[in-house]
């Protein structure tokens, strides 16, 4: 079982490399507002997990199974702020709450909330 600090940061790098093409831990650094030490932890323990590779040049790539959890986890994100919005939710409070329950909300009840959502969308 993965824990949900390491979902977070796999689902950044791929946030990361989608807006910038490449990512390093500063980007990680700057996007999540962590410390550098704390950042370059979770990178050597993502690394040795088998998540993600290292360059020399310091790139991170996500690995299949990193890039697995980090779709896994966008998705939901993607589809939690969406429900929340179409509730009425600001965009910032829905992707923030998004964040929160992604985590947490059993397979069960978000394949409820996809289906829901997307049977609902304009």
């Amino acid at each position: 079982m993965i824990h949900e600090s390491a979902e977070d940061y796999l689902e950044s790098i791929l946030i990361l490399q989608e807006r910038c093409g490449s990512v390093r831990s500063i980007d990680i650094v700057n996007e999540l507002g962590y410390s550098k030490p704390s950042v370059s932890i979770a990178m050597k323990k993502l690394r040795e997990s088998g998540y993600i590779s290292m360059a020399t040049d310091g790139t991170i790539t996500l690995n299949n199974s990193g890039m697995e959890v980090a779709t896994r986890i966008y998705g939901r994100h993607k589809t939690l702020t969406r429900l929340f919005t179409m509730l009425g939710v600001g965009a910032e409070t829905a992707a923030e709450d998004a964040c929160k329950v992604e985590h947490d909300v059993s397979d069960e009840t978000f394949v409820k909330i996809r289906k829901f959502v997307e049977q609902n969308e304009c």
